[in-house]
C-alpha cells in the first residue's frame, strides 16, 4: 500500500500516543531492579493504560496467520531474548540485561517504543552493548533530518554500530506507524540493496536497532513469539517513534 505520510493533525494524535508510551516508560523505569517480578511491570501497564484512556496495542496482535494472538500487553525480553519475549513468573537477577517493547493506542493512532536496561550492577560488555545500541538509535534519528531516501537511515543505524564488532540482527527493523503498529516501510538497521521510499515531512518512523554481543543470527522459541540468540549471546534493543516535519526538524513522539 505505500507510506502513509501524515498531516498535522495526524502527527498531533500519534504524539499524544507516543506520550503516553514514553511517560508509561520512564515510571517502568524507577522499576528496574533485582528481584522485581516482570509480571509486576505487565500489571502496572494495565493500570497506567486504564489511566490514561488507551489501548494496550500489543495484546491479541497478530501480524501474520502463523503468530498466535500476542498474550500481553507489553514485550520483555531478557539476556538471550532479542525481542517478542512474553512475560512471565520471572525475576529479574543483578547482571541481567532486560528490554521492554511497549505500544499504545490512543483515540485511533499507535505510539511504540522499547528501551533496555542493565539490572543492578552489569558487566562492562553489558555496558558497552547498551551505549553502542542507543547510539545507533540516535544515529539514525539524527540522519533522517537530511535523509533523501529510507536506506540513508539504515546506513546511519549500520554505520554506528559496526566498529563495535557486534551482531547486527537481520530479519528484524523498524517500521512505519499510524492506525496501525506496522506500517510501511520496513526500516532495516542496515543498509538495503535499494535506496527505499523517499523520505520528506508527514513520514513517522519507528527505528529499533537491535544488536547482539556476538553472532547476529536469531532464532524463534517454542511459544511462536520470542526471538533469542542462536548462540545464547546478550541481546539488546532500543526503539523511539519520530516524525519528520517541515523543515527537517525531527520530532521524537515517544521521547517525554
Amino acid at each position: 500500500m505505500g507510506v502513509k505520510y501524515k498531516s498535522e493533525r495526524e502527527l498531533k494524535l500519534l504524539r499524544d500516543a507516543g506520550q503516553i508510551v514514553g511517560q508509561t516508560h520512564q515510571k517502568i523505569a524507577e522499576m528496574i531492579r533485582p528481584g522485581l517480578n516482570i509480571l509486576e511491570i505487565e500489571r502496572f501497564i494495565a493500570e497506567e493504560f486504564a489511566r490514561r484512556g488507551a489501548i494496550e496495542t500489543f495484546r491479541n496482535y497478530s501480524p501474520a496467520p502463523k503468530y498466535p494472538p500476542y498474550p500481553s500487553n507489553v514485550c520483555i525480553s531478557i539476556n538471550d531474548e532479542l525481542v517478542h519475549g512474553i512475560p512471565r513468573d520471572r525475576v529479574l537477577q543483578e547482571g541481567d540485561i532486560i528490554s521492554i517493547d511497549l505500544g499504545a493506542t490512543y483515540q485511533g493512532y499507535v505510539g511504540d517504543a522499547a528501551f533496555s536496561y542493565g539490572v543492578g550492577e552489569v558487566s562492562d560488555d553489558v555496558k558497552q552493548l547498551l551505549k553502542v545500541t542507543e547510539d545507533s538509535l540516535w544515529a539514525g534519528i539524527r540522519a533522517m533530518g537530511t535523509a533523501k531516501y529510507v536506506n540513508d537511515i539504515c546506513a546511519a543505524i549500520e554505520d554506528a554500530i559496526t566498529p563495535s564488532g557486534f551482531g547486527i540482527v537481520r530479519g528484524y527493523g523498524g517500521h512505519g506507524v499510524g492506525r496501525s503498529m506496522h506500517e510501511e516501510p520496513h526500516v532495516p538497521n542496515h543498509r538495503m540493496p535499494h535506496h527505499g521510499p523517499r523520505v520528506r515531512p508527514g513520514m513517522v518512523l519507528a527505528l529499533e536497532p537491535m544488536v547482539n554481543l556476538g553472532a547476529a543470527d536469531v532464532e524463534e522459541a517454542d511459544d511462536g513469539w520470542t526471538v533469542v540468540t542462536k548462540d545464547g549471546s546478550l541481546s539488546c534493543h532500543f526503539e523511539h517513534t519520530i516524525a519528520l516535519r517541515d523543515g527537517g526538524e525531527v520530532e521524537v513522539l515517544t521521547l517525554p
